[in-house]
């Protein structure tokens, strides 16, 4: 047992290094060693075998040309489906529920124009007030589409505090006139982590349909997408899973689902046999692959073929351990050292509740995140007033924890954060 001073110093934190299982993936990564990088639930850091997947299908190209759709290591054909197959048991799916593919809004506006279906009464979509911009402007654009007016046939699940959700209170909202329920796994402010099997269970009950944004999950948390019957979910692939700017996506549909034709069908929704067949009637594929519209992007793919042998070998169990030894040894310190400086921690304690980053607030949190910058330690802004910490299982270390919470100090305690303006840059 950790005496209650010793818990707080560095000596303790590189103990917890040393016995760190997980430690020699941090060679894994380019990182720069004067900087604290705390915005992997942004965008992870490039990883060396994302770089020499990146590098191998370039060469692909430069070798095979044309051929590289189907000879070369990872043949361009079969990327998405082969690429899925790894990425299901970080969902808890069937390999044959799982494709990279599109982005998160892309993914959403296929999924929801597939499985939404007003029918009598049942005409709304069940949201909630905290959610990400782009589910939000996507649903409503899906509503328009169908002649539905977004005011009225959007429902926003409300937040008691305006950071945590109550899934009672989401539950509440699943009354007989929705068709449809879009919520995140883990809400991107707060990093709060929803009862996923709880919500679904809720919905099926009263025969609706319910998805997921997993963009702040997936690569973080364990999901059993497929044990909890989750009729289907989306995501991004550039921040826990380090794929780089601009990833592919990634989405899961649950089996019970397939066959069904997709609501934005395209070329590559084809079954594989008969896409060169040239018809102009779709034979939708029998998996997953169905939701899929155009070519894949293969050299924005790629780095993923690297990244995910990482989460293959260690398994989301393990990162997720670590994870949360991560962020409960830096809410321990943020409470011993800068209890005093007008910061809230707006994140959910409980470890069953807590996603892979802190999320702070405070009035003067711009000024403060340019300051740690300043300082070499790279936080995450969000308007208006938040500050979101995530140290990474992968590469981060309780030793940078440390450090970063004593930068935070000196900032607050010199004030050296007045120096800059209280204002957000162009991106946050």
């Amino acid at each position: 047992m950790r005496s209650e001073e010793h818990g707080y110093t560095l000596e303790y934190a590189k103990q917890l290094d040393e016995q760190d299982e997980l430690a020699s993936y941090r060679k894994e990564f380019y990182i720069q060693s004067e900087k604290i990088y705390l915005d992997g639930n942004s965008l992870g850091l490039l990883s060396k075998r994302a770089e020499k997947t990146l590098l191998e299908l370039l060469d692909s190209w430069k070798s095979y040309g044309i051929d590289g759709w189907t000879e070369g290591t990872y043949p361009w054909f079969y990327l998405s489906e082969t690429l899925g197959e790894k990425m299901a048991p970080l969902v808890g799916a069937t390999h044959r529920e799982v494709i990279v593919t599109g982005s998160t809004t892309s993914n959403l506006h296929q999924l929801v124009a597939s499985f939404f279906e007003p029918k009598g009464t049942r005409t709304k979509i069940v949201a909630d007030e905290l959610a990400f911009p782009t589910d939000i402007y996507a649903l409503q654009s899906q509503l328009r589409l169908r002649g539905l007016d977004p005011e009225k046939h959007l429902v926003k699940a409300k937040s008691s505090d305006g950071h945590l959700l109550a899934e009672e209170e989401i539950i509440q909202e699943m009354k007989e006139d929705v068709a449809l329920i879009i919520l995140p796994s883990v809400l991107y402010r707060s990093g709060q982590v929803l009862d996923m099997k709880k919500l679904t269970e809720e919905a099926q009950r009263r025969g609706i349909l319910i998805g997921f944004d997993l963009c702040h999950s997936i690569g973080s948390i364990p999901h059993q997408l497929n044990e909890w019957g989750v009729d289907f979910a989306f995501w991004c692939n550039y921040k826990h899973l380090n794929g780089g700017p601009g990833a592919v996506g990634g989405l899961y549909v649950n089996q019970r689902h397939f066959g069904r034709i997709p609501g934005l069908a395209g070329w590559f929704s084809s079954r594989k046999e008969k896409q060169f067949d040239m018809e102009h009637q779709l034979t939708p594929e029998e998996h997953a692959g169905a939701y899929q519209m155009g070519t894949p992007h293969v050299l924005s793919v790629a780095p993923l073929i690297g990244s995910l042998e990482m989460f293959h070998e260690v398994g989301i169990e393990k990162i997720r351990k670590k994870s949360l030894q991560l962020t409960k040894f830096m809410l321990e310190l943020l409470a011993h050292e800068v209890k005093d400086y007008g910061f809230i921690v707006r994140n959910p304690l409980a470890d069953e509740q807590r996603g892979g980053h802190i999320f702070l607030e405070h009035h003067e949190a711009a000024r403060i995140c340019k300051a740690l910058k300043e300082h070499q330690v790279v936080p995450d802004f969000r308007s208006p007033n938040g500050i979101r910490l995530a140290p990474v299982a992968l590469y981060n270390t309780f030793e940078e924890v440390w450090l970063s919470v004593q930068k935070l100090k000196t900032i607050m305690a010199e004030e050296q954060y007045k120096k800059f303006e209280n204002k957000r840059g162009v991106i946050a």
